[in-house]
């Protein structure tokens, strides 16, 4: 997590079914705090906000949970705040200023979608922080929260491929007993099969992955224009689509992994996995082959860009050394095994 210069970086674990949640230094792996009986929502997983904060939903008592890693240096706990949102969290996303987020809902544990219900939350209201729940498509859905005077709160969603664009204050303002809410625009998507979402605030991108390619739409105060979709192709490697999407807003790159292979799950040690990437500066797109099995999710470091790939020849963290020039490639410097 990003961590002042003067502290050591410290690593946030948690153990969903249990109930835990472990605040570790690094690198020696020493316990700093511990919050039992919360359950994170493991698909939202943990946010980064400014200063140093970091946001989770706990999927059990239906609460966003912002959390101040460094506070006990200064004799504060490590829950600062507890807002009351909807669950089960299916995506969790905040506006660069930290103060106006958003929360979907998904399956938790059902078979199919049922709840509909999106939490647009204002950490820094007059009153103290407030959450308001209202309904719209049900789903699984993507979610961005996008800055400027008038933050906008954009859903992505499958079957059929669209994105759903609210304005956060309209959402701020829904009256109580979750109503529905229409968007104030549709932008329609070609595929169906969405999955991953990013956000540029220097340009006002927003970026959504599926089948096609990375759909593109630009924001520019309260508008919202679609652009040309980048392709997954690159490097003369094809096939496949990512399921992810990452932001490196220190490198201004975005990161995938390309996932391509057989399509029923039970076979997916043999699906293949590339590293992808796109210069949002440069417009230079490139792939870098990782191996079989299955490639769930990334992290952006300082120094790397990180990838787990589970198989049953043995799982590994595969570490692409992040490029320091512009005309630099990623390229791997380890593949570390990871026990079972």
């Amino acid at each position: 997590m990003p961590h002042p210069p003067h502290l050591p970086p410290r690593l946030l674990v948690a153990d969903h079914v249990a109930g835990h949640i472990s605040l570790l230094d690094l690198p020696d792996g020493d316990d700093r705090a511990a919050l039992n009986h919360r359950h994170l929502a493991e698909h939202a997983g943990f946010l980064a906000l400014p200063d140093g904060l970091v946001a989770c939903v706990d999927d059990r008592a239906g609460e966003l949970l912002v959390l101040d890693p460094y506070g006990s240096d200064a004799g504060r706990p490590l829950v600062r705040r507890r807002i009351p949102v909807a669950v089960p969290a299916e995506h969790l996303a905040a506006a660069p200023g930290g103060r106006h987020l958003a929360v979907t809902t998904g399956l938790g544990r059902n078979e199919e979608a049922w709840t509909g219900l999106l939490t647009a939350v204002d950490l820094d209201a007059p009153d103290g922080a407030v959450a308001v729940r209202v309904r719209g498509r049900t789903g699984e859905p993507g979610v961005t929260v996008l800055g400027g005077p008038s933050p906008l709160v954009v859903l992505r969603h499958r079957e059929p491929g669209e994105l759903l664009v609210h304005r956060h204050r309209d959402l701020m303002a829904a009256p109580p007993s979750c109503p529905p809410m229409e968007p104030v625009r549709r932008i329609g998507l070609p595929d169906d099969d969405g999955h991953g979402d990013a956000y540029d605030p220097v340009t006002g991108r927003v970026f959504a992955a599926a089948g096609s390619g990375v759909h593109r739409v630009r924001h520019d105060g309260e508008e919202l224009t679609p652009e040309p979709p980048l392709p997954w192709a690159a490097d003369g490697r094809t096939g496949g689509r990512g399921y992810y999407l990452r932001l490196d807003p220190v490198r201004r790159t975005l990161w995938s992994c390309v996932r391509g292979g057989p399509s029923a799950p039970g076979r997916w040690p043999e699906w293949t996995n590339d590293a992808w990437w796109h210069g949002l500066d440069t417009g230079a797109t490139g792939r870098l082959e990782l191996g079989p099995g299955l490639v769930f999710r990334l992290a952006v470091t300082a120094r790397h860009i990180a990838y787990s790939r589970v198989h049953p020849d043995g799982d590994e963290l595969i570490l692409l050394a992040a490029p320091t020039t512009p005309d630099a490639r990623p390229h791997i410097t380890a593949r570390l095994p990871l026990p079972a």
